[in-house]
């Protein structure tokens, strides 16, 4: 028979005045590091619906649904929770991860566990698209938009595309078409179109 050794026995006589090593939860609530990846959050405030967390995504946790109805258009990005890595790139890569509050954050909470997966979902509220004016293509949100033309400054007027879709939310498009009707030598370039559509407008036409 083996008898245990000195270090041993020590190590049992402290573990049964201490109690375990181990943490109390969950009777009791863990405090999550500062920089814990528990669950991804949208924002509805943050969020402009840029899907750059889409494209990022290793898991393909993350989509987006737009839908076109009557001439309206709206976009919604959705997070499944059960497919998540937790790795933290659609965080780290959000387009607008310096704004106060983020599109997409990562929350300290950790416990997700569940029976119904339709359940474990993270989504945001609808975002409204910006159609081309030419062939109906869907060029982005009307939130990614207004985002890009702060951050340019007075450089957004440089980009039709930018400058109308800013006059549209403030109402005075109409003003500016008519205006470049009679005044400017090519008129149908002042126009919210997308990438193929600007290209025929500008070098085909």
């Amino acid at each position: 028979m083996r008898y245990p050794k000195l270090r041993e026995l020590k190590e049992a006589v402290i573990a049964l005045i201490k109690g375990p090593y181990t943490e109390a939860y969950p009777r009791k609530p863990i405090q999550s590091p500062k920089r814990f990846r528990g669950k991804p959050e949208y924002s509805d405030e943050g969020c402009i619906g840029c899907t750059a967390c889409a494209l990022v995504c290793p898991a393909r946790a993350i989509e987006f649904r737009d839908t076109v109805e009557n001439g309206k258009a709206t976009r919604k990005m959705i997070l499944h929770l059960d497919e998540c890595h937790y790795c933290g790139q659609c965080s780290a890569l959000c387009t607008t991860r310096e704004d106060t509050p983020p599109g997409i954050r990562h929350t300290a909470e950790f416990d997700l566990a569940g029976f119904d997966r339709a359940s474990m979902v993270s989504a945001t509220e609808e975002k409204e698209l910006v159609l081309c004016e030419i062939c109906g293509d869907i060029i982005t949100t009307k939130a990614h938009l207004a985002w890009i033309a702060k951050k340019l400054g007075s450089l957004a007027f440089s980009n039709p595309t930018l400058f109308m879709s800013s006059l549209k939310g403030m109402g005075f498009a109409e003003n500016v078409l008519q205006a470049a009707k009679d005044y400017v030598l090519r008129p149908d370039r002042i126009k919210i179109l997308c990438s193929k559509c600007r290209r025929k407008a500008t070098i085909e036409r």
